[in-house]
């Protein structure tokens, strides 16, 4: 297993400048933190919906790769996304799953099923075109740089140590500044 902070630091040395990054509930706080960028996304508030905003970002943005940082309990809540993603095939989009096993966001809560369930078997089954397994930083800092350049839909569970649960305020990523620089970022050339 990768700890959290470690998985993020591999994924933020080959995102792209022009890369539209999704993140959910405590991932996006700690994204934020680590990488700011007026083409961060963040999804709180939403959970459950992480791949469905991706999944429209990436059919309205075609020339820009659309990477979705999901948690194992947000996808858990929609799982019917794998099955809407995969129908849609955007060429442009790659779902990074972290797999801590739990309800990260809402106490830690051990998530139904912990351990047997296969996340990027579902998403194969589901019509992705390729899905990978990590549970070593070494290997995924090898290999996730070519994943994220691989024609999408693509899946990537990454096998992360949960942090220990700590109230987060997530009032700062709703803040209208950070939607307003989205919006002027998706105005750029690479938008369509």
């Amino acid at each position: 297993m990768i700890p959290h902070d470690d998985a993020l630091a591999i994924l933020k040395q080959q995102i792209g400048n022009d890369d539209i990054v999704i993140a959910v509930y405590g991932t996006a706080v700690d994204w934020h933190a680590l990488r700011p960028h007026p083409l961060n996304y963040f999804c709180v508030g939403a959970m459950g919906l992480t791949a469905a905003h991706g999944l429209g970002l990436a059919l309205g943005c075609p020339g820009r790769r659309v990477i979705v940082i999901d948690g194992d309990g947000s996808l858990a809540m929609s799982l019917g996304s794998l099955v809407t993603v995969a129908g849609a095939a955007p060429k442009n989009f790659v779902h990074i799953l972290w797999e801590n096993g739990v309800y990260q966001a809402n106490g830690g809560h051990p998530l139904p099923g912990r351990g047997k369930v296969d996340f990027a078997a579902l998403a194969l089954a589901a019509g992705y075109r390729a899905a990978h397994r990590f549970d070593d930083a070494a290997i995924f800092a090898q290999q996730i740089g070519s994943v994220l350049q691989e024609e999408g839909p693509v899946f990537a569970g990454v096998k992360i140590k949960a942090n220990a649960f700590q109230k987060q305020d997530f009032a700062p990523l709703r803040a209208q500044a950070l939607r307003d620089a989205f919006k002027a970022a998706l105005g750029t050339s690479k938008a369509s």
